[in-house]
C-alpha cells in the first residue's frame, strides 16, 4: 500500500492510496470462509459448499467490504499520524478512475480531495483587554420579582359581589341554551358551573354586555359572536365536539353564581417563608436584598456569554482574515445537505465558514487552557440549567433532589448529552480565559444589555 498527501495552496489537500492484491487478501479470505460456515445452499450441507463456489457467489462483494474498510482505516490514520487538520469527510476527487473491482485484482488507486484547516495562531494573555458587562439590578427590576411572588402566592376571593373588568374576575355560572322567541331550549344545551373571563371576549358589543354584573345577574349573550374566531373556546364553554361548533347560532343565559377575584399575597413574613424558606428573609428589606441576589444569579450567564462574544470579535480582528477551501467546503456542504437546493448552500454558506472559522479558534483555547471536563461538569451544567428554568418560574428555593431528577432525566438523551458537554467545555473556558485576559469592566442596564445582543 502506498499513501501521498500534497496540499498546493495548503487548504485544499488530495490524498491518493493505491492498494496491492496482498494489502486486502487476508480480510477476503476470512470474510469468505465466514460465509461457508454459515452459508445455507441447496444441496450441501451448512458449511460444506465448495469453496470456489463461495468465492463466485460472494468473491466481490467481500473485496469491496475488505477494500472499502481498508481505504477508511488507513486515510484516517494517516490524517490523525500526520497530524493534518481536516475539515468535514473526505471526498472523492473529481478525476477519480473508476475502479473495477471485479475486473482485476488491483493495483487499485483511490484520490480523495481534503479540506484542510488554515494555519493561525488564537492566542489570549493578559496584553488583551477585553470588556466584561455586568448587568445592574435595579429596583424596577426587584419590584417585578416581588409582584410576580405575590400573584403566584396569591389567593381567590369568591366573596365579591360585582364584576370588575379591570381586576380580571372569573365568573362562574349557569349555562342554558334558548330557543328563537328567547325561551329556555327544550333539550337544549345546559352547563351548570361555566366559567367566564368576560374581559377575554373579543367582541366590544358582546363583552358590553357583561358591565355592572353582580351575582345573581343573568346576562343574555351569543357564545358564536362573541368568540367568532375561536372554535375551541366555544366548544369548551358549551362542553361540545369542535365540529359543531359552526352550526351553533343559539343565544344563551349566563346566570353568575359566583365572582371571584385574584387577590395579591401581601408583603409579610409568610410571603418571605414561602418564597425563600423559613425564616430566610427577615424583613421586606432582607427579602428584597435576597432577591436581588437572585436576580444576580441569573443574569451571570447573560454577561459571560456576552463576554464570550467579546472574545470571539477581538479574536477575529487579531488573527484576521482566513482562506478556506471555499469550493470544497461547499461539496462538504451539499453533501451534508443533500434534501436542499443550491439556493441554501449560498445563503447559508459564510455564516457556516465564520462558525467554522470561530470553533476552530475556541478549539486552540480549549487546548492552550488544557480545558477538561468530566461527568461531575456535565451534571452540574444540566443542574444550573434545571435551576435557571424553575427560577423563570419564580422558584428560587427548588430542592436539590428535583435538581438531581431533571439533571438525570436530561443525560438520558444523547442530544442533551452532547449539548451539555459542549456548554461544561464553554463554561470552563469561559472562567479559564477570565484570568487570563485584562477585564475591562463596566455596569450596564438589562435594556442596555438587550441591545447590545440585537446588535
Amino acid at each position: 500500500m502506498n499513501i501521498s498527501f500534497e496540499t498546493n495552496d495548503k487548504v485544499n489537500g488530495l490524498m491518493t492510496i493505491t492498494i496491492e492484491k496482498e494489502d486486502y487478501a487476508s480480510d477476503v479470505d476470512k470474510q469468505l470462509k465466514d460465509l461457508r460456515k454459515r452459508a445455507n445452499i441447496p444441496g450441501f450441507r451448512q458449511g460444506q459448499a465448495p469453496v470456489g463456489m463461495i468465492k463466485r457467489m460472494y468473491g466481490t462483494q467481500a473485496k469491496m467490504d475488505a477494500v472499502n474498510k481498508l481505504i477508511g482505516d488507513k486515510l484516517y490514520e494517516y490524517v490523525r499520524e500526520n497530524n493534518i487538520a481536516m475539515l468535514g469527510e473526505p471526498l472523492p476527487n473529481a478525476n477519480q478512475v473508476p475502479v473495477e473491482l471485479d475486473k482485476t485484482d488491483g493495483p487499485y488507486t483511490f484520490m480523495f480531495d481534503i479540506a484542510v484547516a488554515p494555519e493561525f495562531k488564537a492566542e489570549l494573555s493578559d496584553k488583551d483587554t477585553i470588556e466584561y458587562c455586568d448587568i445592574t439590578v435595579d429596583d424596577k427590576m426587584i419590584d417585578e420579582q416581588v409582584e410576580m411572588f405575590r400573584m403566584q402566592l396569591g389567593h381567590q376571593d369568591t366573596t365579591i359581589q360585582e364584576y370588575n373588568p379591570e381586576t380580571r374576575d372569573l365568573l362562574k355560572g349557569d349555562l342554558r341554551e334558548l330557543d328563537a322567541e328567547g325561551n329556555t331550549k327544550e333539550d337544549g344545551i345546559v352547563v351548570e358551573g361555566a366559567v367566564l373571563m368576560p374581559q377575554y371576549i373579543k367582541v366590544e358589543e358582546q363583552k358590553a354586555l357583561f358591565d355592572g354584573t353582580k351575582v345573581g345577574s343573568i346576562i343574555t349573550f351569543n357564545p358564536r359572536k362573541a368568540y367568532p374566531d375561536n372554535d375551541s373556546e366555544v366548544a369548551s364553554l358549551l362542553k361540545i365536539d369542535k365540529s359543531k361548533v359552526a352550526e351553533m347560532t343559539s343565544d344563551f343565559t349566563y346566570q353568575v353564581t359566583e365572582i371571584s377575584r385574584h387577590v395579591k399575597a401581601d408583603v409579610n413574613q409568610e410571603l418571605f417563608d414561602q418564597v425563600m424558606g423559613k425564616d430566610v428573609a427577615k424583613d421586606e428589606a432582607d427579602f428584597r436584598a435576597k432577591i436581588a441576589e437572585g436576580i444576580k444569579l441569573q443574569l451571570t450567564p447573560n454577561c459571560d456569554f456576552l463576554f464570550m462574544k467579546n472574545v470571539r470579535k477581538h479574536l477575529e480582528e487579531k488573527v484576521g482574515e482566513l482562506t478556506f477551501p471555499t469550493e470544497l467546503l461547499k461539496r462538504i456542504m451539499r453533501n451534508n445537505n443533500k434534501d436542499k437546493d443550491e439556493k441554501f448552500i449560498e445563503d447559508n454558506f459564510d455564516m457556516s465558514v465564520k462558525e467554522l472559522q470561530w470553533s476552530l479558534m475556541k478549539n486552540q483555547l480549549v487546548e492552550a487552557n488544557e480545558i477538561k471536563i468530566d461527568d461531575n461538569d456535565v451534571k452540574s451544567v444540566a443542574k444550573g440549567m434545571a435551576r435557571a428554568q424553575f427560577a423563570q418560574y419564580g422558584m428560587t428555593n427548588v430542592p436539590d433532589e428535583y435538581l438531581e431528577k431533571y439533571a438525570n432525566d436530561m443525560l438520558k438523551e444523547r442530544k442533551s448529552v452532547d449539548m451539555l458537554v459542549d456548554r461544561a467545555v464553554d463554561q470552563k473556558l469561559m472562567q479559564a480565559l477570565k484570568g487570563v485576559v485584562t477585564l475591562s469592566n463596566k455596569s450596564i442596564t438589562l435594556d442596555e444589555f438587550n441591545k447590545l445582543m440585537e446588535a
